[in-house]
Formats: C-alpha cells, structure tokens, sequence
C-alpha cells in the first residue's frame, strides 16, 4: 500500500522528560528461551551439586553465582561490576531463581573462594554436555581441533606467567589448551597452563582424555584428530596411531635439514589446482623409530615487491611458493588431505568469538580456581547458545572435506541483538504470568519458532 508524505512524515517533537519508576520491565525478554533451555537440562540443579563438597553454604551458592556468569555473558556484560546494570530486571532474577541479585563484591568474594576440586567439577559438566548432544546425534566420524590460546593480564593473578604474547609483551597470561568439536563448534574441554609453556605442555595425557571421552560415547565412530605443528611429536604420533585415531600435524619442516634438502631437490610436483601443488614421501627424523606418510604442499604466491615503482611503467607480478608439511595417517588422497587440514583454521574463529563476543579473555579475579571457572562459563555460555540452535534449527550440511559445522550457526552477537535485548513486560493478567513485547513480526516469527521448537524437543 502506497502512503502519502503527509502520513509518513512529522513535526519535529520536544525532548520528553525523564522519569524513573519502579516498574515490571526488562531489557532482555529473550532470555525467555535460555529459561526454557536450563530448565529442561535442569543446568542449576547441576552446577549446585559441582560444589556440594563445600562446607560453606552463603546465601547465594556457588552454583548460583556460576550460572548468574553464564548469564551475565549471555547479555553481552564483560566487567563483573557491570552487574548494576541490570540490578532490577526481573528476567534475569527469573531465570536465576532468586528475588534479587548478589551485588559486585559479593560474587568477586564467591569466584575468590572457588576451589580446585569445584572447577574440575565445573569442567567435568561442560563435558558432559557436549558428549550428550553427540549421543543423540550418533555421529559416524568426530574431528576434534587442539590448539592453545592466550589470556593475558593486566595484572597479577595466580597461575600466571610472562609467556609469549605477540600483541602484549612482557604481560602475564594464561595460555589454556581447548579442544573443540568440528561437527558442532563446540568447545568439549579446556586445559588451564600458565602463559610461559609450550604448545604441547601437558598435551599428550589431555588429548587422550578426549579422545576416550569421545570413544565413551560412540565407541563406532572413527575420530579425527588435527594440531598445528607445535604438537609434532614422535610420541604423540605413536599414542594416536595406538589409539586407532586418524590425524594431521603440521610438521616444523625448518627444523629437519634432511627434509628441507628433500623438498628443495624436488622436481615433480602434483598439481591439485592453480595455487596448489604437492607430493608424497615416507620420512621420519633421525631420532624417531618408524617412518610415517608424509605431504609435502606448495602454494603459489606473489612476492611482494619492496623497490620504488614508477608509476608511468607496468610492473608485472614475481610469484614465488609458500611450503607446508603435514604428517599423517589418513587413507585420503594428498588433495581431500590438504582440504581437511586447512579446514583447521575455523578453531581460530571459535577463538575470535569466544574473545570478542563471550568475554573469554576476561581474567576477574587474582584466584586461580575463581579464574578457572569463569572461562568454563564463558564456555559454557558458547556451548549452550549452540545447544539451544541445534535443537531448534535443522542440519543444514553432511560432512565437507574441511569438516565444517553441520549447522550454519548464528554467532551469539546477532542472536543478542535481534532476540535477547528486546525490551518487554511483565504482568499477570487473570492471575497468569505475561510477558509483552513490542509487536515486530520478524521477532514474534522466530522467537515463538524457538519455543516451539524447544517444547517439541522436551
């Protein structure tokens, strides 16, 4: 229907005038599908019990304060003392359970009193999660990525060290070893090391761990396993190829003369396509036992040229080659092999959402264990957002050559923006519990699609 101007368009109004009552409304009515989420995993019961073992019993439970953090990162809050904002909004105490919120120091006060057998237990409950939605997805292949990330600091907190940091040298840091889940984005475990260890500090007992919780769970699947090069490691080779796990590791080819030497000498290649070329050798270094398959890949590059151009001349482009080495068992040909390695580097956009839209880079408090935990809520927060699109959405992909997610999922900040700050009331109309909302379709379409979908699945 086509409108006139004059119904489209106003006068300029005055500015209203403030004002501030005490009143039923919140700004983030969508929780509403989290609450429906929680209650049917029953997720505070089970945090409640991660803390049993503690003799103290506060007001507000540990239990409680870790959920308040899932949250509170759900909201898209970072600061624990951003907890004033929303002091008074009666979703979020609804969710929570509670009649009012702790208050800044009496949750830093709680994560300060966290102990190390609570975190473990914590974590233990982040994996249980993710292992029940794989059981119900009776997966025939799992790919699971290892790779560390840095938590730096800036200032003092316990278990922290001066370790590698490209963008912040010198400052103290956590640098924890994830591993997540391929076929679902998610992340199943995390190992928390100080920021001055190695890649693979603690990675072989850590990974295997994994592996045997996968195997737990589908004991017919076949697991896949990908690390960058700093894994490389003629023991780990051998645990995986004991464990019957396939895998590709990056091989730190500069460090083997004798590699370097076979590479170089190299005069045929395979060609996979216009930017990429390969072969095939059995190789091992001088202190390993047994030779493994081994995939030598070039991939045509331009160089960069440094000397002054002229403007009024054509300079033509000089292309030269970017090596990679992969060791690995897999019955592939060298092309599916590359494809599969290279598809790796969506771990590094887990990595980006997780810091820039959960808040996992946040260290609040100078405990250890108080630390720990909050990085397996903000991990948990990452999970249950994609536990909650994977009940209401449907598989939209079968396995890909770089093992992306079966699910195209919507990364937290859209759904936060178009679903969770949606402002509301709440009020009883005929003694029953309403929540109102603004009447936009497009919400009103998917925020009822979800709860649908979340009551068909209970």
């Amino acid at each position: 229907m086509k409108c006139s101007k004059s119904d489209v368009h106003r006068k300029t109004h005055s500015v209203p005038t403030i004002q501030f009552e005490d009143q039923k409304l919140t700004s983030f009515s969508g929780l509403v599908l989290f609450q429906s989420l929680f209650r049917r995993l029953g997720l505070k019961q089970q945090l409640t019990d991660c803390f049993r073992h503690l003799d103290v019993s506060p007001i507000f439970g540990h239990g409680l304060i870790v959920l308040m953090l899932i949250v509170h990162l759900l909201m898209g809050y970072r600061r624990l003392r951003d907890v004033r904002y929303y002091q008074d909004d009666p979703m979020v105490r609804r969710i929570l359970g509670v009649s009012r919120l702790p208050d800044v120091a009496t949750i830093s006060r709680t994560l300060a009193g966290m102990d190390t057998y609570g975190a473990d237990r914590v974590r233990r409950l982040n994996r249980q999660l993710v292992t029940d939605r794989l059981g119900l997805l009776g997966l025939s292949r799992v790919t699971l990525d290892f790779d560390g990330s840095v938590i730096a600091t800036g200032r003092f907190a316990e278990g922290t060290a001066v370790g590698f940091n490209r963008r912040k040298k010198g400052q103290r840091s956590y640098y924890p070893l994830f591993c997540t889940l391929a076929q679902t984005g998610q992340v199943l475990d995390v190992w928390h090391r100080p920021g001055n260890v190695h890649d693979s500090n603690g990675a072989e007992a850590f990974i295997r761990d994994c592996v045997h919780e996968i195997r737990a769970v589908l004991p017919n699947s076949v697991i896949e396993v990908r690390m960058d090069s700093a894994f490389f490691s003629d023991v780990l080779v051998g645990r995986l190829g004991a464990e019957g796990v396939e895998f590709t590791i990056s091989v730190p080819f500069e460090r083997f003369a004798a590699l370097k030497d076979i590479i170089e000498r190299r005069k045929r290649w395979q060609q996979l396509d216009e930017r990429w070329s390969c072969f095939e050798t059995r190789w091992k270094p001088k202190s390993w036992d047994r030779r493994h398959r081994v995939v030598c890949v070039r991939q045509r590059t331009r160089i960069q040229s440094k000397e002054p151009v002229q403007l009024n001349l054509f300079v033509p482009y000089e292309h030269g080659y970017d090596f990679k080495v992969i060791v690995t068992n897999k019955p592939l040909s060298a092309k599916n092999v590359l494809n599969y390695h290279n598809g790796r580097g969506a771990q590094e956009g887990l990595f980006a959402e997780l810091k820039s839209q959960i808040q996992m880079d946040y260290v609040p408090t100078r405990k250890q264990a108080g630390n720990r935990v909050y990085l397996i809520a903000a991990l948990l927060a990452h999970n249950l957002n994609r536990e909650l699109q994977m009940r209401c959405g449907v598989q939209s992909r079968h396995t890909t050559a770089k093992r992306a997610p079966l699910w195209q999922f919507e990364q937290l900040g859209s759904l936060r923006r178009k679903l969770i700050q949606r402002a509301g009331r709440l009020t009883r109309p005929r003694g029953r519990l309403t929540l109102t909302m603004s009447a936009n379709a497009a919400v009103k379409s998917e925020l009822l699609h979800y709860l649908k979908e979340l009551k068909r699945a209970a």
